[in-house]
C-alpha cells in the first residue's frame, strides 16, 4: 500500500506534542494562547511553536496551528501582526473556521496553506466546491457523516485538489460543530470563540426514560474501521484532544500508529484495543461511521469510563466479582497506566525545543572581505562582503555599529546570544548597505535558505454606503398557513426549507412556483439526498434571489448566476469575511452573527453594493444534531433513527437542567432534532443603533422552537415590527406586551 495516512495527532502543550512526535504521528495540531478553538488547553506561545515546528520536522512530522475561531472587526490587526510572524516559521498550515481569514491569507500571505476546521460544518459535495474556491486545500469533514458520504465527499475533494480529514477518536460533540450556540446563549461562552463550556455534558433533571444525561454522547473510535476508511482514501485520520494531558495522546497515538501499520505492513488489523480503555474515555462507540444511531452511542455518566470498563470485563469472565477482586482489577489498571506514562517520560525526557544559541563572530582586516561568522552547537558558516574594506575617515566600523545593526537579526528558531570581535581591526570602512546586505544574507540562511517574507500592512477598507437609505423589514414563514400573510405587508418574505425532503417529491417546488413572491430560505444542514434535493429546488424554480446558511447551496446558486444572501448561521462576525462572500462568490448580501454586541457590530464595513441584514425576532437555536434527542428524554419506540424519521417525526418535549432552567427540544416534520432557549431572541435596540448600517431587520415567524409557548398574533407582530422600523410611536411597548418571554443578552455580551 504505497499511499500515505497521516495520523494527525492533538497537541495542547509541549509535553502532549512531544508524546505525540515519539508516538509515531505523522503530524500534530496546536493552538497559541489567542485565536484558538481550545482556549481551555495550555496552548504555546510563539517562541514554543518554533521550537515544536523544529523538533516534529527532524522526526518527519508536520505541525498544523489552529486558528478556528471567528474574528472579531478589532482583531483584524492582530491577527494579521500574528500572520507577518507565522509566514517566516516552517509552519505547515493553519486551520481556519473563519471566511475573513480566507480573504487574508490569500491576498496577503499566500505562502500559508489553509486547512478548513471542523467548525465549517462541511458534509455536502457543494462546500467542498466552496472552500476549495476560497482557498482552501484541506477540509475536515463533519464528525456525522457515514463512511458512503464520507468516501463520496471525499472523491470530489480529490477532484479539486482538496484533502480530507476525518475524527477518528476521541470526545464527540451531539451538535453539528460550528452550528452550536448552547454555550453562547446559557453562560456566554461561545463555541464559536473557543469557550465552550460543554452545556451537553451537564446533568438534567431525570427525563421520563430516566436519564440524568439526556444529551452526553460516548466517545468516537474508530479503531476497527480502518479497512474502510483506507478505501474511501482519506487522506488524514485525526485524534480529538487538545485538552487532554500527554499520557494521553502517547497512549492513543501509539495504539493508532501500530493498528496503521500493521494494517499498511500485512493487511491485517490489531485486536487488542485494550490501552485506548486505559486513559480517559466515556466508553467508545462507531455509530456515525456506521450510520446506525441507537441509544447505545449515549451514555448516562460524563466522566472517566476507564475503571468501569476494567470491573466490567473482569466481571464478564467470571459468575461474580468481589469488592476485593474490584480493587485488584483497579489497582492493575492505575499500575498500567503508570507503565504507558513511564515509557513515554523516558522517549520524550530528552526533546528540547529551545533555541539554539548563536554566536556572531566579527573579521575586519585592511585588504580583505568583511566577514561574519555565524557559530552555533550545530552549524557554523560564513559570509562576506563584495567589496575591500579600507581605512576610514570618521565613518569607522566599530563595535557599538555592528551591534546595532545585527541585533535585529531574525530567526524562528535561533537566538543570538553574543558577539565576538577580537578579529575587528579598528579604523576601518565599508559601506553601510554592505552590512544590512550581510545581515540579510544571514537570516536567508538561517530561514533554510528561504527568502524571509517582509512585513505586510493590510490596507484599511474603503466605506460603502448602504444599499438601502432606509432599513426595511423582511419575514420568515415555513407554512403554507402563512401565506396570508404576504397580503397585510410589502416586507420581502422567505420560506424556510427542509432539512430533509422526499426523494423526487415537488411539493416545495410548487409551493414556491406558486407563490413567485417567496424567497428560499435554504436551511444550514443538507446532507447526501437532501443536498441533491436542495439543488433540484434551485434547478427548477429558478429563483431570483435566495438565502442560504449553507455554503454548498451558495456556491450552487454562484455557479447558476442567482443572487444570494448569506443566512445568519453563517456567522459571519466581520468586514473580511463579507468580503471573500463577495469577490470569490458574488454574495449579494450577508446576515451579521446574532452571537456579536453592539460594539462589535459598530465598525463593520460594507463591501460595495452590498446588503447587510439583522436578525431582530427569532427562536434562539441552542443546538441542532443528526442523533435524535428523544431517546433519552421522551422515549421513543424505535432502537435507531430510520430512513423516515426526518419526514414524518415532529415530537417536542421540554429539558430541565439542575440548576433549573428549562429548554425546548423540538422537532419539526423535515428538519433534524434540534433544542432552543426559553426565551425568544427580541431587539429592539439594534433597529435604534443601527438604521444607518443595517440594509434590512428580520423576524422570524416560523413555529418553530416555540415547545408550549403560546403561537402568537403574526398579523399583530408585523404591524408594530413595521412601526417600530418606521419610528411609530408605542410600537415598542406593544411588542413588549406581545412577546414576554424574551432576552437580547447576545446583543448585550457578545463573544
Amino acid at each position: 500500500m504505497s499511499r500515505k495516512i497521516e495520523l494527525l495527532a492533538p497537541g495542547g502543550d509541549v509535553e502532549a506534542i512531544k508524546a505525540a512526535i515519539v508516538a509515531g504521528a505523522n503530524a500534530v495540531y496546536c493552538g497559541l494562547d489567542t485565536f484558538n478553538a481550545r482556549n481551555r488547553a495550555s496552548n504555546l506561545s510563539l517562541d514554543e511553536l518554533n521550537g515544536v515546528i523544529r523538533l516534529a520536522h527532524e522526526y518527519g512530522c508536520e505541525v498544523f496551528l489552529t486558528l478556528n475561531v471567528v474574528l472579531l472587526e478589532y482583531e483584524i490587526k492582530s491577527i494579521c501582526k500574528l500572520l507577518n510572524q507565522l509566514v517566516n516559521t516552517k509552519l505547515d498550515g493553519i486551520i481556519v473556521q473563519d471566511l475573513g481569514l480566507f480573504d487574508l491569507v490569500k491576498k496577503h500571505f499566500p505562502s500559508l496553506d489553509v486547512h478548513a476546521s471542523t467548525q465549517l460544518t462541511t458534509h455536502n459535495e457543494g462546500q467542498i466546491k466552496f472552500l476549495s474556491k476560497i482557498g482552501a486545500t484541506r477540509v475536515n469533514l463533519s464528525r456525522e457523516l457515514n463512511l458512503p458520504e464520507i468516501k463520496m465527499l471525499t472523491e470530489v475533494a480529490h477532484d479539486h485538489d482538496v484533502l480530507t480529514e476525518v475524527f477518528v477518536h476521541g470526545a464527540l460533540c451531539i451538535a453539528f460543530s460550528g452550528q452550536c450556540y448552547s454555550s453562547s446563549v446559557s453562560v456566554g461562552n461561545s463555541g464559536n470563540r473557543g469557550r465552550c463550556s460543554q452545556a451537553c455534558r451537564d446533568e438534567y433533571e431525570i427525563t421520563d426514560a430516566g436519564n440524568k444525561y439526556p444529551l452526553n454522547l460516548k466517545d468516537n473510535s474508530a479503531y476497527y474501521d480502518l479497512p474502510e476508511l483506507v478505501d474511501a482514501k482519506v487522506d488524514s485520520l485525526k485524534v480529538e484532544g487538545r485538552i487532554k494531558g500527554a499520557h494521553y495522546v502517547y497512549t492513543v497515538v501509539d495504539t493508532w500508529r501500530k493498528q496503521i501499520d500493521s494494517f499498511v505492513e500485512n493487511g491485517l488489523l490489531i485486536e487488542d484495543d485494550s490501552n485506548l480503555h486505559k486513559v480517559f474515555n466515556r466508553d467508545f462507540t462507531n455509530s456515525f461511521l456506521k450510520g446506525n444511531l441507537t441509544k447505545d452511542m449515549f451514555i448516562d455518566n460524563p466522566r472517566d469510563n476507564s475503571v468501569n470498563y476494567a470491573v466490567d470485563k473482569a466481571a464478564s469472565e467470571t459468575d461474580s466479582i468481589s469488592v476485593v477482586q474490584i480493587q485488584e482489577v483497579t489497582d492493575n489498571l492505575y499500575s498500567s497506566k503508570n507503565e504507558l506514562g513511564k515509557e513515554m517520560r523516558e522517549k520524550i525526557e530528552f526533546l528540547d525545543i529551545r533555541k539554539t544559541a548563536l554566536t556572531l563572530s566579527f573579521s575586519a582586516k585592511i585588504g580583505q572581505p568583511f566577514i561574519v561568522s555565524v557559530i552555533s552547537d550545530t552549524e557554523t558558516f560564513t559570509v562576506q562582503s563584495a567589496s575591500i574594506l579600507a581605512a576610514a575617515g570618521e565613518k569607522a566600523i566599530t563595535q557599538e555599529l555592528l551591534e546595532k545593526r545585527f541585533k535585529s537579526v531574525k530567526s524562528a528558531i535561533h537566538s543570538l546570544e553574543k558577539y565576538d570581535f577580537e578579529q575587528l581591526d579598528a579604523g576601518l570602512s565599508i559601506p553601510l548597505k554592505e552590512l544590512s546586505a550581510l545581515k540579510d544574507e544571514i537570516e536567508f540562511i538561517l530561514n533554510g535558505s528561504m527568502k524571509v517574507i517582509k512585513h505586510v500592512d493590510v490596507p484599511a477598507l474603503l466605506k460603502h454606503p448602504k444599499v438601502n437609505e432606509t432599513p426595511t423589514l423582511s419575514i420568515l414563514i415555513a407554512d403554507v398557513e402563512d401565506l396570508h400573510l404576504c397580503d397585510v405587508t410589502e416586507a420581502d418574505v422567505y420560506f424556510k426549507l427542509p432539512e430533509s425532503f422526499k426523494k423526487r417529491c415537488n411539493k416545495y417546488i410548487d409551493i414556491l412556483a406558486a407563490n413567485p413572491r417567496l424567497i428560499p430560505w435554504f436551511p444550514a444542514v443538507l446532507i447526501g439526498k437532501d443536498y441533491d434535493e436542495a439543488v433540484r429546488v434551485l434547478e427548477e424554480v429558478k429563483p431570483e434571489r435566495i438565502v442560504t446558511n449553507n455554503t454548498g447551496i451558495a456556491y450552487k446558486a454562484y455557479e447558476m448566476g442567482i443572487e444570494w444572501v448569506a443566512g445568519p448561521f453563517m456567522n459571519t462576525t466581520n468586514s473580511h469575511a463579507l468580503i471573500t462572500l463577495k469577490e470569490e462568490l458574488n454574495c449579494a448580501g450577508a446576515f451579521i452573527s446574532n452571537e456579536i454586541n453592539k460594539g462589535q457590530i459598530r465598525h463593520i464595513t460594507r463591501p460595495e453594493n452590498f446588503k447587510l441584514f439583522y436578525s431582530i425576532y427569532h427562536p434562539i437555536l441552542m443546538m441542532t444534531s443528526r442523533q435524535c434527542f428523544f431517546q433519552r428524554t421522551v422515549g421513543c419506540n424505535k432502537p435507531s433513527i430510520e430512513a423516515g424519521c426526518m419526514l414524518k417525526c415532529e415530537k417536542a418535549t421540554t429539558i430541565t437542567n439542575v440548576k433549573g432552567i428549562s429548554f425546548a427540544v423540538d422537532k419539526q416534520k423535515g428538519g433534524y432534532p434540534s433544542i432552543y432557549n426559553h426565551e425568544q431572541f427580541l431587539n429592539h435596540d439594534a433597529v435604534k443603533d443601527f438604521s444607518g448600517l443595517f440594509d434590512e431587520f428580520f423576524i422570524d415567524l416560523t413555529n418553530i422552537g416555540a415547545g408550549s409557548k403560546e403561537v402568537q398574533d403574526k398579523v399583530e407582530l408585523i404591524k408594530h415590527f413595521e412601526g417600530l422600523i418606521n419610528g411609530v410611536e408605542g410600537s415598542q411597548q406593544q411588542l413588549d406586551s406581545l412577546v414576554e418571554v424574551r432576552t437580547n443578552a447576545q446583543y448585550v455580551q457578545g463573544l
